[in-house]
């Protein structure tokens, strides 16, 4: 872990770029930028064309770490390169932009009122070559849809068993569990949450640091005491199928939670604009969420 970027992490202003649609979310992606499924015939063309567009973003003068501080990367674009570079490289180095990895498998089916992630079977060689390639942090997603207190923990045990091996192998977590924008509970959910978080908060060692990405949540600075908590380096808040401008007007009522957006920083995006026009979109998506970040 670099202390440079440990310390951008925790006190610059900006946010955080979530880069890292993989195999299930790939389509979508590519399908709001322009790029529809028949334009493709097999996976590794897909993921050639995501890289375009990813390479396209982070190269963009609009891409810069005036507002944006991090970056998280599926695993493919961490071993792909962006102008003779690797794409951590890439941006720690042009760009001065922190690098993180998702390093999970995609979603269990749901019990208990929530989706646990998949085994990670590879963890330990993922971490490896996340260190080879200067990565500085992972990021890891499941997802909580009832107000269910035994779901909502097994979500949390899990998230903070596999954070600790993260942090063993160097590097900063990213624990998500995310609540469902559209639950019915979502604000009870939040609750049962913060608590669980913060009990594993407690049980961690001084020098054991993680990172929070949370929803959203309904009722503001509900996660204060999670940000303000010594071992957590920064919580971010993803977007979780809000629009780009009510994702921005909620983030705005909670004091010190930072953007994490994918779709919110992308969905303006075109395959088929001018670079000036595509700069230009991309300049004004990064300039709302870098205000919204900052309030």
């Amino acid at each position: 872990m670099q202390q440079s970027q440990l310390e951008q992490m925790k006190n610059n202003n900006g946010f955080i770029a979530a880069m890292d649609q993989s195999g299930g979310s790939t389509p979508k992606a590519l399908a709001l930028y322009g790029i529809s499924e028949d334009e493709y015939t097999n996976n590794d063309e897909m993921f050639d064309l995501v890289h375009e567009m990813r390479t396209r973003m982070i190269t963009s003068p609009a891409f810069t770490s005036d507002q944006i501080i991090g970056a998280i990367l599926f695993e493919q674009t961490m071993d792909r390169e962006i102008e003779g570079m690797y794409s951590a490289d890439y941006l720690a180095e042009k760009k001065g932009v922190v690098p993180f990895l998702k390093v999970d498998k995609g979603l269990d089916e749901e019990a208990n009122g929530v989706q646990l992630m998949k085994p990670i079977p590879d963890l330990d060689k993922t971490l490896q070559r996340a260190n080879e390639r200067n990565i500085f942090g992972t990021k890891m997603r499941s997802v909580i849809k009832e107000a269910n207190p035994e779901g909502i923990k097994a979500v949390v045990d899990q998230q903070f068993d596999i954070g600790k091996k993260i942090i063993e192998a160097g590097l900063v977590p990213i624990i998500e569990p995310e609540v469902d924008i559209n639950s019915p509970e979502k604000e009870k959910c939040e609750e049962l949450l913060k608590a669980e978080i913060r009990s594993h908060l407690d049980n961690l060692g001084d020098d054991e640091l993680v990172m929070l990405k949370l929803t959203i949540p309904t009722v503001a600075d509900t996660y204060k005491e999670l940000i303000d908590h010594p071992n957590v380096v920064r919580v971010v808040a993803l977007s979780g199928g809000y629009s780009t401008d009510e994702a921005n007007e909620k983030l705005k009522d909670n004091q010190q939670l930072i953007a994490s957006f994918s779709r919110a920083l992308t969905q303006d995006l075109n395959v088929k604009q001018t670079e000036d026009e595509f700069n230009d979109t991309l300049q004004k998506a990064a300039e709302s969420i870098y205000r919204a970040s900052v309030t």
